[in-house]
């Protein structure tokens, strides 16, 4: 029930994400069209892939509070992991656009002088968008959501996004028209870049990839209970934000069903409380008389 209510909360971080886009994306295109700034129109179209991008992380989290059902024994987690790919997806492909329109300007030389309006604009969402990406991050953190933390490094980099437009825009007022579409193509490849970071990360968890180091830790964690002799196999994957670890046990050969029951209880206990793992499957096995 925790986990479900947890993915509620990540709810309103993904609605802050989608408003914010959204009377950014507008005034930075209306601006841009008044003020000729390439860069800030390349970050207004950034923004509406942003839009875009947090409807389906909203979606991915409102998926992921389903409850299991019939075909479904897992529940639904794993919704997270597909709204991430879907916000990469949108992502490059206009982050490719505007790549190609920045660099025909340059190739052109079509350059235009923006205003000063346009840099005080692209400042103005700069900062707005770094107290997004705090809050998004501070929230993604206490929920372990991590289609929330995409969503927030997502924010920091429209953040850098237009401070990157800001200096752009103030070089061309002192004679420097070409630093403004370089900008928006400084724009176009962090859109990129962050459209990768989000795939390779969803793609990596959907694959059921999980971290080598924090396998360790739990194996070491283990090793640790004076009736586990030793710990003979452990694996680990994500289930959305969910971590799914099975575990293989040698124990003292007589022992009882009851007395290893009590461990593999006790082992449940540890892994969630110390490191958040809700779900384990433990499977005991007698100590190998040919190992003593």
């Amino acid at each position: 029930m925790n986990e479900y209510n947890n993915l509620k909360k990540g709810e309103k971080g993904a609605w802050i994400s989608i408003i914010a886009y959204l009377c950014l994306a507008a005034l930075k295109l209306i601006i841009a069209s008044l003020g000729n700034s390439s860069a800030l129109r390349a970050d207004g179209l950034n923004n509406t892939t942003d839009v875009i991008a947090s409807i389906a992380v909203l979606i991915g989290l409102r998926i992921s509070r389903k409850p299991p059902d019939s075909d479904h024994h897992y529940g639904h987690y794993r919704a997270e992991m597909i709204a991430s790919l879907v916000a990469a997806f949108i992502m490059i492909s206009v982050g490719l656009q505007v790549i190609i329109g920045t660099a025909q300007t340059i190739l052109y030389s079509n350059y235009n002088q923006p205003t000063m309006l346009t840099g005080w604009t692209a400042l103005f969402a700069s900062l707005v968008m770094y107290g997004v990406y705090r809050y998004n991050l501070q929230l993604s953190q206490k929920i372990n959501s991590s289609s929330l933390y995409a969503a927030a490094q997502d924010n920091k980099s429209d953040a850098l996004v237009s401070i990157g437009a800001f200096i752009g825009i103030t070089g061309a007022q002192f004679g420097l028209f070409w630093l403004d579409p370089i900008a928006g193509l400084v724009v176009g490849f962090i859109i990129c870049k962050t459209a990768w970071q989000i795939f390779r990360d969803a793609s990596h968890t959907l694959t059921d990839g999980f971290d080598e180091d924090t396998l360790g830790d739990i194996r070491r964690s283990i090793s640790q209970d004076k009736e586990v002799l030793e710990v003979k196999d452990i694996k680990g994957r994500l289930h959305g934000n969910q971590a799914l670890v099975e575990i293989t046990l040698y124990v003292e050969p007589r022992l009882t069903v009851a007395q290893s029951h009590d461990i593999t209880d006790r082992i449940e206990n540890l892994l969630a409380k110390k490191h958040n793992v809700p779900h384990a499957h433990i499977h005991i096995e007698p100590f190998p008389s040919d190992k003593k």
